[in-house]
């Protein structure tokens, strides 16, 4: 098995020099550079990353915490923080919470024992007084959910205004009665229902309380959704739906019950997941560019890391979103 000296001698350069290249330190010029990479080629030599960190004491890991990852919002966002990470030498530690207040401590301790060396939140279980004290680890950031009262980089989207302009053009279609569904109660949902009701109130609509539905987030939960709908005595010809998924639980059912989509109810998706583009109708949505803002988010991770961007500094960075015109509307 090669070693450093080994590559040293090929290269012709001192075992400083290698040292150098492979800890990518300064000041090393771009043919010392060449002979290094040339030589470590044509032994086979990999550096012992292990030992690369121990040396830096840093893991040069990220945790990610995730709801569930069988939400297909969520490998979309990771997929694009990966490819941040990946340019930048570091690694995703993928954490799911389950929505479960203990595991998510749980896997904040990764950060205050040094096991990795920043967290994502993608969501929320506990209240933010609580998970505040394990900011002195390291970096934390919040990705796609968002807290008002965190004094750290938030990366989210205009819920009011997506929320908005759907809720618009279920109005502008013509439709009088439409059903809400929404997610958590979350600083993100009620943001999201905040910018529905705005809408509606513009027009001079009501909802009533038995067409505001939450805590559905797939696709048997839309399936759900549409029999307690038709059950109604009077019905919403509409649903604003809070994600992709229980849209397309809706447009199924309703395909198998023999209704027509929109004639018999209209349905508005919200994410612009594949899912969207591949149903029958295609499905009405809200624009997320999820991918986008994983990238934005690992960004800023490796900003802060670098201390361009600092921990306990609130810094919003908001990203656009816009209305996709299918056929379930």
């Amino acid at each position: 098995m090669a070693t450093i000296e080994d590559v040293a001698k090929l290269a012709g350069l001192s075992r400083s020099t290698v040292s150098r290249v492979i800890n990518n330190h300064p000041y090393v010029t771009d043919r010392k550079k060449q002979l290094v990479y040339k030589a470590m080629k044509e032994l086979e030599y990999y550096p012992n990353s292990s030992a690369q960190r121990l040396r830096k004491q840093r893991t040069d890991t990220i945790a990610v915490l995730v709801p569930r990852l069988t939400n297909p919002f969520f490998p979309f966002l990771i997929e694009g923080m990966e490819a941040i990470a990946v340019k930048n030498n570091l690694q995703l530690l993928i954490c799911q919470t389950q929505q479960d207040k203990a595991k998510e401590l749980n896997f904040l301790n990764l950060l205050k024992t040094k096991q990795v060396d920043g967290l994502i939140f993608t969501s929320i279980e506990n209240e933010w007084a609580t998970i505040a004290s394990y900011q002195e680890g390291g970096p934390v950031l919040l990705c796609n959910e968002y807290k008002s009262e965190a004094k750290i980089p938030i990366i989210r989207l205009d819920q009011i205004k997506g929320s908005y302009i759907g809720a618009r053009y279920l109005i502008e279609k013509g439709h009088k009665r439409i059903a809400y569904c929404g997610g958590m109660k979350t600083e993100l949902g009620a943001d999201r229902q905040k910018g529905f009701m705005n809408a509606l109130r513009e027009h001079n609509l009501e909802i009533s309380e038995n067409w505001i539905f939450r805590d559905l987030h797939s696709i048997e939960c839309g399936k759900k959704l549409l029999r307690e709908i038709l059950a109604m005595e009077i019905r919403p010809t509409a649903v604003f739906s809070g994600s992709d998924e229980v849209g397309a639980g809706i447009i199924k059912e309703a395909k198998s019950l023999g209704l027509r989509i929109p004639d018999d109810i209209a349905v508005l998706g919200f994410d612009d997941q594949p899912i969207a583009e591949l149903m029958e109708p295609a499905l009405t949505t809200i624009r997320q560019p999820i991918k986008d803002m994983g990238k934005k988010t690992m960004e800023v991770m490796v900003s802060m890391l670098a201390n361009e961007i600092k921990n306990n500094e609130k810094q919003v960075f908001e990203l656009p979103i816009e209305l996709i015109i299918r056929e379930s509307v």
